[in-house]
């Protein structure tokens, strides 16, 4: 699966951020070049994990089925670990001990990071999406499932929050453009909704 420009400019916009706070009198005692750092290493990692991305999806009982990647373990649990660092850190440090801006730095980082590691997790780990000849079936984090049949299909297209598939009646299933196999089904529903629209096209030259 080609990198999106997302995943490269995002980290690059917020390295430059924390330099240029580097710059600021107010937070320039902050060890904002440590964060930059640590970023810079997290990306490359991201990124490596990224090109070594599985493009097939997995086939069991005639059924094709995404499945999580290593670039999605580390975004959660990575995330999940650091964030999980920074509290400890603040709550065995002590309001009076450190100065407050760092500990409200050091917080809000925390909270980022917990959030960024449960919307990966919600969007990635915990779907579930396979499909056949027929239909694709996609069961979300919460339960919620939806089937699309592959004769209805008109549009597959990335967006930020990965790649959408729709048909002609409104219904729609996105998937992250992390999973193992998404190449294959966005190749593949890329497919259908051309063949959808060659047929439809031809019916209508028919009339």
């Amino acid at each position: 699966m080609p990198l999106r420009w997302q995943e490269v400019v995002l980290p690059l916009v917020l390295i430059a951020l924390l330099i240029f706070l580097k710059h600021v009198p107010v937070v320039d005692h902050l060890p904002l070049a440590r964060a930059a750092g640590v970023v810079a290493f997290a990306t490359g990692a991201f990124l490596a994990l990224r090109l070594l991305q599985p493009e097939k999806a997995v086939e069991t009982n005639g059924w094709s089925e995404l499945h999580a990647s290593p670039a999605e373990y580390f975004a959660v649990y990575g995330g999940a670990a650091l964030s999980a660092a920074l509290m400890i850190a603040i709550i065995h440090a002590g309001w009076k001990t450190v100065d407050p801006i760092e500990m409200i730095a050091a917080f809000i980082a925390s909270l980022g990071l917990a959030g960024g590691a449960t919307l990966a997790a919600v969007s990635g780990l915990f779907q579930r999406i396979r499909w056949n000849h027929r239909t694709l079936v996609h069961r979300s984090a919460f339960g919620r499932l939806t089937e699309l049949a592959w004769a209805d299909v008109e549009h597959c297209e990335p967006s930020w929050r990965g790649v959408v598939i729709s048909t002609r009646g409104g219904r729609r299933v996105t998937y992250s453009a992390l999973h193992a196999g998404a190449a294959e089904l966005a190749a593949h529903a890329t497919y259908r909704a051309r063949r959808n629209a060659e047929t439809a096209s031809q019916a209508f030259a028919s009339v």
